[in-house]
């Protein structure tokens, strides 16, 4: 199946270091080659970057690797693929608008016969489950609140409706609204919570280390939410099957 990386932070923060890793699993150390894509919140903007090139081999990974963009919520995706063709519409984060915020998301799994009613404004433009899920969860999510919201409140209703769409099968998913970053695991999901005293970190995938304590303040914390764990000398978390946290300023709150 696919593979996913999200970060949160208290401060906008380059995710270059666990792209770098995490780029190599499509198609280099494993077998995820039929797409890839990243999401960047910058404020109330975006950048939205996809490909249906293998991470490992695609140009535009290879920019997104070199380039340090900043952001406080990231969400990135290698793609396995399940359901749907090897094309550029399949390929993920899905973006979406609701309540003048842009909306991202990308999913882990396999979701048996699921074709869930949409009705309202929300429909994919793919062809993947996973798409269909997203527009799923942005309809049930627009008529459950009469205005924007709070992340607490969000992630109340994320409770109620994600075991709908998790008894057709594995549903890991990343979703965020650049104010939180939601994370639920069906079968693996991991997370790192970085933060002083900073320390240093070898990736996995690639020969690539780092001394967080030379590019951070004694502020700063991040999140790293990740299919599999990136680095081998640090204190990943693996979530319970069935559980939802949702991260905010780099600190998971529940």
């Amino acid at each position: 199946m696919c593979q996913l990386l999200g970060m949160n932070c208290n401060t906008p923060t380059d995710v270059q270091f666990s792209f770098s890793g995490f780029a190599q699993r499509g198609g280099h150390t494993d077998h995820h080659a039929d797409g890839w894509g990243i999401a960047f919140f910058e404020g109330r903007g975006l950048r939205h970057f996809v490909d249906h090139q293998p991470a490992a081999k695609s140009p535009v990974a290879e920019l997104i690797r070199r380039y340090p963009i900043r952001s406080r919520n990231v969400i990135a995706h290698i793609r396995k693929a399940t359901q749907g063709e090897v094309t550029l519409e399949n390929c993920h984060p899905f973006v979406r608008e609701m309540w003048g915020r842009y909306w991202v998301f990308a999913h882990n799994g396999d979701l048996k016969d699921y074709q869930p009613r949409l009705h309202a404004q929300f429909h994919p433009v793919g062809t993947t489950d996973s798409e269909r899920a997203f527009s799923w969860l942005m309809q049930e999510l627009w008529k459950s609140h009469a205005g924007v919201p709070s992340v607490a409140e969000l992630t109340l209703t994320l409770r109620e409706l994600v075991p709908q769409i998790a008894r057709h099968g594995p549903f890991n998913f990343l979703l965020s609204n650049g104010e939180a970053l939601w994370a639920h695991c069906a079968t693996n999901l991991f997370y790192v919570e970085r933060k002083h005293p900073f320390a240093h970190a070898q990736l996995k995938d690639e020969d690539l280390a780092i001394d967080f304590a030379q590019h951070t303040t004694p502020q700063d914390r991040v999140a790293v939410v990740v299919t599999a764990p990136l680095t081998t000398n640090e204190p990943w978390t693996q979530m319970k099957a069935g559980e939802l946290k949702v991260f905010v300023d780099g600190a998971a709150l529940a």
